[in-house]
């Protein structure tokens, strides 16, 4: 019995993580057979069943957001398959009707509009329109009704420059324009450095991301990954991983990572996750 508690404890370490170790979770229900032994284990899981009593039997009750961690451990390997798989655009696509349809973070639809290049970007639109018969923009203009609704509908709708040729004079006139605009929608504390002047953005992620997505692509997202290995990431923070790891890991990431954290992805990656999601993701980078 000791084995196979200490078998499925390992299988479902990912409950805190990332990933299901099914390797381990296989041998060891091959192994736990008798109703006994079931039980025994079930007690020994504080947190996933609890004692409950009810139509004459007392039995060992299965909480429900124990069943919604198993679900979302064992579907992490199969979204990274299939992102994997998909072209860029329709990837970036289906994510930015995530946002808009599924309740997803806006800072997703960030990502996509501001660290894209611009052809990329113009195929996702298409590729929305493709797959969902609307526009982009029109859908953004349409679903999103706060406050971050004319600087996404600006984002979505923008076909930047990307060659070498920069007018000094317009880029100035152009930083004195976004830095008063801040200035005058945000709080006076000082928290961040606009064209010389301090403004608070922890009050408008949306504002915040689009800053850094446009700042520094490399940095932003390494941090993305920082967060979804730390100990307190909650789910939103470690399904970022999956989405930051298939769409950056043949550009920039392993050595923006490296350089901020003083590490490997790979070994980061090794340490933090499980089973065929953490195989999954090695093979992404490219270890």
């Amino acid at each position: 019995m000791a084995d196979e508690h200490q078998d499925l404890t390992r299988a479902f370490a990912g409950l805190g993580g990332l990933g299901v170790d099914e390797t381990a979770l296989v041998s060891a229900l091959g192994r736990w057979r008798r109703q006994p032994e079931k039980r025994a284990h079930r007690r020994c899981f504080l947190g996933f069943f609890s004692a409950s009593a009810g139509a004459g039997a007392a039995i060992e009750r299965c909480e429900d957001e124990y069943l919604l961690h198993l679900k979302a451990e064992f579907a992490r390997f199969k979204d990274a398959a299939v992102l994997w798989a998909m072209h860029l655009w329709e990837r970036d696509a289906r994510w930015a009707h995530h946002v808009l349809h599924k309740a997803h973070p806006p800072q997703v639809l960030v990502e996509v509009v501001c660290t894209r290049a611009t052809d990329d970007l113009l195929g996702a639109r298409r590729a929305y329109q493709a797959l969902y018969h609307r526009s982009l923009e029109e859908d953004v203009a349409y679903r999103v009704r706060d406050a971050n609704a004319s600087l996404l509908v600006g984002l979505v709708s923008a076909y930047r420059y990307e060659g070498a040729r920069v007018s000094e004079d317009l880029a100035t006139e152009e930083a004195k324009a976004l830095a008063a605009t801040v200035r005058a929608a945000l709080a006076p504390a000082a928290t961040k450095l606009v064209q010389n002047e301090q403004v608070d953005l922890a009050a408008e992620p949306c504002l915040r991301e689009a800053v850094k997505c446009l700042d520094s692509p490399p940095k932003y997202f390494s941090e993305v990954i920082g967060r979804a290995f730390s100990d307190d990431a909650d789910r939103q923070a470690k399904a970022a991983l999956t989405r930051v790891l298939v769409s950056r890991a043949d550009t920039d990431i392993k050595d923006a990572y490296a350089r901020q954290y003083g590490a490997k992805l790979a070994d980061a990656v090794a340490k933090n996750s499980h089973g065929h999601y953490k195989d999954a993701l090695l093979a992404i980078i490219g270890k």
